[in-house]
């Protein structure tokens, strides 16, 4: 009797145990399943990397300047002039100021040549300069000045293209030049942004016209 008991019992147990196998898939409740469950991994986009403050200290941009003009080679403006047997007198004072400029002595008369290719910009009269042409180089970097003529060459006009060598006029003694000493005062300007023919850092045009014998 007491056998037939503990066997219905134990069998009840099973039939138990069995149910709650088959509904769980374990025999741990599901509280104790949930706890022991490892945590799910998560995958996030990684933020993006703050861009790197600005060092109150760092230097500015330095941007290099311009390069300067190159220095031109000039032509002779009088012809059969050797340029190394002038001497300079662009720094000599003239009326309380620089010459800033070459006066090459010839005879009235003589033909003055453009020392490069460009065009003209002004034809002018000035009270010093006398009967003057101002000229710029092709890259109009460079303004030629020629003053003191006498007349200018007949179909020469403000604008027109002049090659090295062509005349423009002749060599006399307007303006403030002695009549008994007519020369050619030849000056070379290097042009500003504005490019105004009448503004400009003077240059001494003697290296430049002995630097054109070497090309």
């Amino acid at each position: 009797m007491r056998t037939a008991v503990f066997a219905l019992g134990f069998a009840a147990g099973m039939v138990f145990l069995a149910a709650i196998l088959w509904s769980t898939g374990s025999f741990l409740p599901s509280q104790a399943l949930a706890a022991a469950a490892p945590e799910a991994v998560r995958f996030t986009q990684p933020a993006p990397m703050p861009p790197p403050a600005q060092r109150p200290d760092a230097a500015p941009a330095v941007h290099p300047p311009a390069p300067p003009a190159v220095s031109p080679a000039l032509g002779m403006p009088l012809a059969g002039v050797d340029p190394h047997t002038l001497q300079s007198n662009f720094s000599q004072m003239r009326n309380g100021h620089a010459h800033e400029a070459l006066d090459i002595m010839a005879a009235r008369g003589t033909e003055v040549l453009a020392v490069a290719q460009g065009n003209v910009v002004k034809l002018f009269t000035s009270k010093p300069g006398g009967l003057t042409v101002y000229q710029f180089d092709d890259s109009r970097s460079w303004c030629y000045y020629y003053a003191h003529l006498d007349h200018y060459a007949a179909d020469l006009k403000e604008g027109m293209l002049l090659r090295k060598g062509d005349v423009l006029g002749y060599v006399g003694s307007t303006g403030d030049a002695s009549p008994d000493a007519p020369h050619l005062h030849f000056a070379v300007f290097e042009l500003g942004p504005e490019k105004h023919w009448w503004q400009g850092t003077a240059v001494d045009p003697l290296p430049l016209l002995i630097r054109g014998t070497m090309f």
